[in-house]
């Protein structure tokens, strides 16, 4: 029996899980990769460490028009699948506080061992492929780039999102699902550092601070998250104003006024704050207010908090105004994407062309900070291979 052909538009994390299921199944893969060779993006996740997944599910881990669409792909293809699947190609993976990386430290070591198993089951992986347009015709799909047209029974796309300065990483992959009637809800950076109104943000500039941020739509709190924060020049970032940036950034696209509210002391609410800071004063009645505050944070934060009219509410409620995020250069990954209303869960099949599926950071799905945007890429890659090459998970 002549085996099922299936062309993979991208070879970064999603793309190649794809390739090796669809490959274990028995169908003949080919893999077009824009960049002179694959998983370039997946080389530089995690500050170069790949955090693979995370033991621990939350329920608002991923987002987009309809975050309940991971499920079905995530039961497929779960964290103990890729634990396991990664084990088994010869990835040690170490556990850090529930999130999983490989112990090398080394992201290249994840995408080396997901090539070497797709070309030992025989996976075509074409680079500098530049893809120009995929349609279906006389029962076959093809796929044209600048130099050939490739023909298979189903065809991928797989080719990402617009976020990230690696080359190829151009929403190009957006511009193919419109061409074949699919909605793409508008792409927006996310996991990102925020711009904030102001010009004096050098004085803090550089500093880290352990606080919680609140994010306000037309000054009602929406949701806040609390850890390590970097104070820049342009405004404010780290993990908790990443993981609300996708809600800031969507926010200001749609027009409405967005704020933050900065706690550098959250383990005190109003009262108990007053009584910490009156009881420094009484304990030290020789300082100056600039004087009580060494100790409590860096010097250059105490200078920016000593400007405001009342310190207490400074130090619990800072105002900043959000004016926009970095480029999508900066960002992790996007939100928005090609709408799931038109992919089946199940099987990432489009509910428009049959033999035609997604994969990975193309659709409108993003993941948290934690290893969650590349469990959504194992997961939907596997469906997507799996069901491809027409058998079941």
């Amino acid at each position: 029996m002549e085996k099922k052909r299936i062309l993979i538009v991208g070879g970064g994390a999603s793309g190649l899980m794809a390739a090796i299921t669809a490959a274990r199944r028995g169908a003949a893969v080919t893999v077009l990769e824009h960049n002179e060779k694959p998983g370039k993006k997946l080389c530089a996740t995690g500050n170069g460490k790949c955090n693979l997944t995370n033991l621990e599910m939350p329920r608002d881990a991923y987002r987009g028009a309809h975050p309940e669409f991971v499920r079905e792909a995530l039961r497929q293809f779960s964290v103990q699948d890729t634990v396991r699947f990664f084990s088994e190609l010869g990835i040690y993976v170490t556990n850090r506080n529930g999130y999983l990386y490989p112990h090398s430290n080394q992201a290249s070591s994840v995408t080396e061992v997901l090539c070497m198993e797709a070309r030992s089951l025989k996976v075509k992986i074409k680079t500098n492929e530049h893809v120009k347009a995929v349609f279906p015709e006389g029962g076959l799909w093809k796929v044209q780039t600048e130099g050939w047209t490739y023909e298979g029974d189903a065809v991928i796309l797989a080719n990402g999102s617009k976020a990230s300065a690696i080359s190829g990483s151009d929403g190009s992959g957006y511009e193919l699902a419109k061409s074949l009637g699919h909605r793409v809800i508008k792409p927006l950076p996310a996991l990102n550092a925020l711009k904030c109104k102001g010009k004096s943000f050098a004085a803090w500039a550089g500093v880290r601070v352990e606080g919680k941020v609140t994010l306000c739509l037309e000054d009602i709190p929406l949701k806040s998250q609390q850890g390590e924060l970097q104070l820049t020049e342009y405004g404010i970032s780290g993990i908790p104003v990443f993981q609300l940036s996708r809600y800031a950034i969507r926010a200001l696209d749609e027009g409405c006024r967005v704020s933050l509210l900065v706690n550098f002391l959250p383990e005190f609410d109003a009262g108990s704050l007053h009584s910490f800071l009156e009881s420094r004063r009484r304990k030290c009645p020789y300082k100056n207010d600039q004087e009580l505050l060494i100790g409590l944070f860096p010097d250059k934060l105490n200078k920016v908090l000593l400007k405001q009219p009342d310190l207490e509410a400074a130090i619990r409620e800072f105002p900043l105004t959000v004016t926009g995020g970095m480029p999508f250069a900066q960002a992790q990954v996007c939100s928005g994407g090609v709408s799931t209303e038109e992919v089946r869960p199940d099987t990432m099949e489009s509910r428009l062309h049959k033999g035609l599926y997604f994969a990975g950071e193309l659709l409108d799905v993003d993941g948290t900070c934690g290893g969650y945007n590349l469990q959504w890429a194992w997961s939907s890659g596997a469906a997507a291979g799996s069901h491809a090459a027409g058998e079941e998970t």
